[in-house]
C-alpha cells in the first residue's frame, strides 16, 4: 500500500463528499479504477483523476503521491483479500485439501470478477514490472504459493514430482487470473455461477 511520507502539508478538502459518502482517497481510487481500465493508464493524467473526483490537482497530493500509488493500491486490492483467505484455508487441516483448493479458486474468481472494473487487466501494463510495484508482486507470489501448498496436499498433487507440481500450479493460477478476459465475453452470467464453474475446471487441471 502507498505511504504518506513526504507529501505536501496544508489544508485538504472535506472528509468526504455528501454525494458519494466516500472519503477523498476512496474516491480517487474509484475514479482511477474506472479511468485506468477504460482510457488506459498512460492516457490518464493526475489532473483528470483529481477533477473527476471533485478536487483540484494540488489537493489530490494530500491523499496520494500520484498515479503510481493509485495503481499499486488497486493492484494489491485484487490479491490481498484472497491471500488472507488462503492463509485461513491453509490453517484448516481438518478440511480436505481438495475442498480448500476449490474454495480458494471460487473465492478468488469472485473477487476478480465481482467489481465494476476489469482490474485484472492492469496486470499486463508494462509499468507493473518496475520496482515500484514490488509489494503487489510479493503478495501475488505468496498467494500463488498458497495455491501450490493446497495442491500439494491433495491426493493427486502429493503424487507429483516437483516440476510437475509447479506446472500444475502455474496452470491453475493462470486460469484463475485469466478469468477476467473470459468473463468479459459473458458479463450477464452470475458471478457465483461463473466462479464455481471456474473452480471445477481448476481442479480438473490440478488432476483432482
Amino acid at each position: 500500500m502507498g505511504s504518506t511520507g513526504g507529501r505536501r502539508v496544508g489544508r485538504p478538502r472535506a472528509a468526504h463528499r455528501a454525494e458519494s459518502g466516500l472519503t477523498p482517497r476512496e474516491e480517487l481510487l474509484a475514479v482511477a479504477a474506472e479511468l485506468f481500465t477504460t482510457r488506459g493508464y498512460a492516457a490518464t493524467t493526475t489532473r483528470t483523476v483529481a477533477e473527476r473526483a471533485g478536487m483540484r490537482q494540488a489537493s489530490m497530493y494530500h491523499y496520494v503521491s500520484g498515479k503510481e500509488e493509485l495503481l499499486a493500491e488497486l493492484l494489491e486490492s485484487t490479491v490481498t483479500p484472497s491471500l488472507a483467505y488462503a492463509r485461513e484455508l491453509l490453517a484448516q487441516d481438518t478440511v480436505p485439501a481438495e475442498r480448500r483448493l476449490w474454495e480458494l479458486c471460487r473465492a478468488d474468481v469472485e473477487l476478480l470478477c465481482g467489481g465494476p472494473h476489469n482490474l485484472g487487466g492492469l496486470y499486463l501494463l508494462p509499468e507493473v514490472r518496475t520496482e515500484r510495484f514490488a509489494g503487489f508482486h510479493a503478495v501475488r507470489t505468496e498467494l500463488k504459493d498458497a495455491y501450490r501448498q493446497l495442491l500439494a496436499g491433495t491426493a493427486a498433487g502429493g503424487a507429483l514430482a516437483k516440476s510437475e507440481l509447479d506446472l500444475r500450479t502455474d496452470l491453475v493460477f493462470g486460469l484463475i487470473e485469466g478469468v477476467i478476459l473470459v468473463r468479459r465475453s459473458d458479463p450477464e452470467r452470475p458471478v457465483s455461477v461463473f466462479a464455481e464453474a471456474t473452480a471445477d475446471a481448476a481442479l480438473r487441471i490440478a488432476g483432482v
